[in-house]
């Protein structure tokens, strides 16, 4: 009997630290923590004029120079876009993360919510490569695909 409970416990522990963040992951949100401004939205592999709408919000150029906050302990954050040039002001909860793959780069991830903090969009979110992070500046990338070409979203922020 004691060696059943001693396996199960082993068993437990596995799973437990399987499914643990790893130092790495939990070092990326502490930098992530705190208030961000997206100071530029750029494409790459996409020429011309184009409009882009980004997290089923509005266009791209709508969250240039948008406020972003992150908190850290409760996985939570708000984007604030402004009432100019032809955008409408909004303030989005959502829910983020980091994710991580095996042999892959670290990728930020989040859902947007609404004000009673419940998932939108069928629970669908949106997922970043983290480019570059550090204090005070971080770069996101979301690859797409522009008339069957693949493209890319480059977004740069710093922090306030």
């Amino acid at each position: 009997m004691r060696k059943h409970h001693i396996l199960l416990s082993f068993i437990i522990i596995c799973l437990l630290a399987s499914c643990a963040t790893s130092k790495e992951a939990r070092t990326y949100k502490s930098l992530i923590d705190g208030n961000w401004q997206l100071q530029t939205v750029v494409t790459e592999g996409i020429t011309g004029k184009v409009k882009i709408d980004l997290f089923n919000e509005a266009d791209f150029q709508c969250f240039v120079g948008t406020s972003w906050t992150f908190d850290y302990r409760r996985s939570l954050g708000t984007y604030t876009t402004s009432n100019t040039n032809n955008c409408f002001s909004v303030k989005r909860n959502f829910r983020w993360s980091i994710y991580e793959a095996p042999g892959e780069p670290k990728l930020f991830q989040f859902k947007r919510l609404d004000e009673k903090l419940k998932e939108m969009d069928n629970g669908d979110g949106y997922r970043f490569t983290i480019v570059q992070l550090d204090k005070t500046t971080m770069q996101l990338k979301s690859t797409i695909t522009f008339e069957n070409k693949p493209a890319a979203i480059i977004y740069n922020f710093t922090k306030n």
